[in-house]
């Protein structure tokens, strides 16, 4: 054999094997980007899932929170005669009853029932109800008299005054 004999030809196996290689590591490299668009769209659609049952979880509680709301206001509703027997028995000068009625109001401030305060204030038709008129300057009507006291519900009216009103 000559010099030139004995220097290593490059083997057609070798060459076919690397372009096995090469073509094995594009399948492995388009696996690979496969794998991860689509646990990127799992991923997308868990957190979107994770988004809508925490807006939902927050609907509930929302709607269970008016529920209990109208529910108290109910009550609060259906005392509200006992509160004017209590006041108009006050205004009689019934001296045992104050503390039963202060007490009874007191407890149910505290839930969330507020009074109206409306005497020489100016008319507002959407907390009181005007029964009576009288001639007054032509100017803004004014409650002068407070006939039965008007009682508001956690922000929205659960009951209107009953009023006199002056102008």
């Amino acid at each position: 054999m000559s010099e030139q004999e004995n220097v290593e030809q490059p083997d057609e196996g070798a060459t076919n094997e690397s372009n096995e290689v090469t073509a094995d590591e594009a399948v492995v490299e388009h696996d690979i980007a496969a794998l991860l668009a689509e646990r990127d769209e799992f991923k997308d659609i868990a957190l979107r899932l994770q988004a809508d049952f925490e807006n939902y979880r927050k609907r509930v509680a929302q709607v269970q929170a008016d529920e209990v709301d109208r529910a108290t206001g109910r009550i609060a509703e259906a005392l509200l005669p006992v509160l004017d027997a209590c006041e108009a028995a006050f205004a009689h000068g019934s001296d045992g009853v104050e503390p039963v009625w202060k007490s009874l109001l007191g407890a149910l401030s505290t839930q969330g029932l507020k009074a109206y305060d409306l005497l020489h204030q100016p008319f507002d038709p959407a907390t009181a109800e005007a029964v009576m008129h009288e001639p007054g300057d032509g100017g803004e009507p004014v409650v002068v008299e407070v006939l039965r006291t008007g009682y508001e519900w956690k922000g929205r009216v659960l009951r209107a005054a009953l009023v006199k009103v002056k102008g």
